[in-house]
């Protein structure tokens, strides 16, 4: 039974605080000139965009790899490698390379480079289990389960400069999609499968090229042969990982970095007395939400799953933990104006669905929480104190970020607080995709009648071609999610980002693209 209650859980947070105060404060001389530092969270699980999942590699693949399509400086839709593209019917989409395109190592990048990479996608054996954004790829669903051949998948390359994508419904946003997916050379990783990605074998076609990859250190150099080199104003970036958002937020006032992601969210406050402006905050589509394993016999019932969300204070989480500038939120896809209305707890009717549930006082429902050690292990004793208040008992387990994630994909789990961040993709409608068919946030073990439906009410939304027809389909499909509550939302938090003075960022987009920053 958790003994810590929100009183011990703030006296933490404070004495965490009290840590920070003592740290240098005033920024160190002499850095490396047109060298930028970076302090990030966590090691990236790789450098292989078909086989990383952390937000930490998606960070890096922004920096190392170059897309289809790109992002605009304003978070928009971009020429990448793709220069044009073009569809009738949204269904059968032509892309048109870049003349004269070259990998790092001057190699020619064409088309089929393009479309093995994306047979490689879906590859079950050199990928992994998630169709992303090929989901609609005629074949590409059979090619992932091992019942077709990845090569017979609808992409094709008439000419060295053009790419064919045959789906098998309509997707309007297709082109947004491909700004996150990232040609790779054929000739390299087939030469070292296992060992491309080393410094010593790095080919790519990005604005810069890792020099060096040592335990939690990485350089990056940029590459000359980028097609949009001579807007490239930083030669090097140097990231080190930090674990620890308050030694992150310590090194980057002590002068040791000139971009730190993530400070210490309850400590927002405090980082804006003693930082001031170098602490930037960006509206950003990030959820907060717990993860319900459906699996689990005391959580099949969705009655115990809404009670679980009735049961808490997210006010209180947003007050104490995110100095009250997160969003409380019981839906996926943000609400905004009149269509927001923050959530209460609703504790007598939480009781009486777990009584409805067959949970009373003389048999009460017993759960496990996971969580990263660190600041969110403190926000999951305030989960269990509230859920404390409707008769339900429940323990802490804090763990490194890597055993949390094995254990849900295990299925050992009741409970696991989590959290994604899906960059720069601004459109609200990204929030609720993670957690359809095969998303990277599918894996509560969800199934039946109601699952069913939503996946139907989902693809038909991606197959809208207007955008407003998609949304609202989304949000009928984000109905009966909530209905079924797989998953709890909590909060949409901000981004929050140190920046150095140094450092020249856009005013109104995350500094995740540095090929667009500069050094003053």
């Amino acid at each position: 039974m958790m003994e810590l209650t929100r009183r011990q859980t703030l006296a933490t947070g404070l004495a965490g605080l009290t840590g920070l105060t003592v740290a240098a404060c005033s920024g160190r001389t002499g850095a490396p000139d047109n060298l930028l530092r970076v302090a990030i969270e966590t090691e990236p699980d790789s450098l292989d965009p078909l086989r990383g999942q952390f937000a930490s590699a998606a960070l890096l693949y922004k920096q190392l790899h170059a897309p289809l399509t790109e992002y605009a400086p304003s978070g928009g839709l971009a020429p990448g490698l793709a220069l044009t593209w073009r569809s009738e019917d949204a269904r059968v989409w032509r892309f048109t390379l870049r003349p004269d395109l070259v990998w790092s190592d001057g190699a020619p990048l064409t088309a089929d480079d393009v479309v093995w990479t994306a047979r490689r996608a879906v590859d079950p054996t050199t990928g992994f289990a998630d169709l992303g954004d090929f989901f609609a790829v005629i074949g590409a669903r059979e090619a992932l389960a091992g019942e077709r051949d990845p090569d017979t998948i609808a992409v094709s390359a008439p000419d060295p400069r053009t790419v064919v994508f045959e789906l098998d419904r309509p997707v309007g946003n297709f082109p947004v999609l491909m700004r996150e997916f990232y040609p790779l050379p054929r000739y390299q990783v087939e030469a070292y499968p296992d060992d491309w990605i080393r410094p010593e074998h790095w080919v790519s076609a990005g604005p810069y090229v890792l020099d060096r990859y040592e335990a939690l250190s990485l350089q990056l150099v940029k590459n000359p042969r980028f097609p949009a080199a001579d807007s490239v104003k930083v030669n090097a970036i140097s990231v080190d990982v930090i674990d620890t958002p308050s030694a992150r937020a310590r090194r980057f006032r002590a002068g040791d970095y000139d971009l730190a992601e993530r400070p210490p969210t309850d400590q927002i406050g405090f980082l804006r007395e003693t930082v001031g402006d170098r602490l930037h905050a960006y509206p950003a589509p990030i959820l907060t939400y717990l993860k319900l394993n459906c699996a689990q016999p005391h959580l099949s019932d969705p009655r115990v799953r809404r009670a679980l969300s009735l049961g808490l204070d997210r006010a209180f989480l947003n007050t104490h933990f995110f100095n009250d500038e997160a969003q409380s939120s019981d839906t996926v896809i943000p609400r905004q104006g009149d269509a927001y209305t923050p959530p209460r707890p609703d504790p007598e009717r939480a009781r009486a669905l777990l009584a409805e549930a067959g949970f009373t006082a003389q048999s009460p429902l017993r759960l496990t929480v996971r969580a990263t050690a660190g600041d969110r292990d403190r926000l999951a004793i305030a989960l269990l104190d509230d859920w404390s208040q409707i008769g339900v008992e429940g323990e802490l387990l804090a763990s490194y970020p890597l055993d949390l994630y094995q254990a849900v994909d295990a299925g050992d789990f009741d409970v696991a607080l989590a959290r994604f961040d899906r960059g720069l993709k601004s459109d609200p409608d990204f929030m609720l995709q993670p957690f359809s068919r095969n998303g990277f946030a599918d894996n509560t073990n969800w199934s039946g009648a109601a699952r069913e439906n939503f996946d139907a009410l989902m693809a038909d939304a991606y197959a809208m071609i207007d955008p407003a027809e998609r949304a609202a389909q989304f949000r009928r499909a984000e109905a009966i999610f909530l209905e079924a509550m797989p998953n709890i939302p909590l909060l949409h938090e901000r981004a929050y980002w140190l920046v150095s003075d140094r450092t020249r960022t856009p005013d109104d987009i995350q500094p995740q693209l540095w090929r667009d920053l500069a050094l003053r």
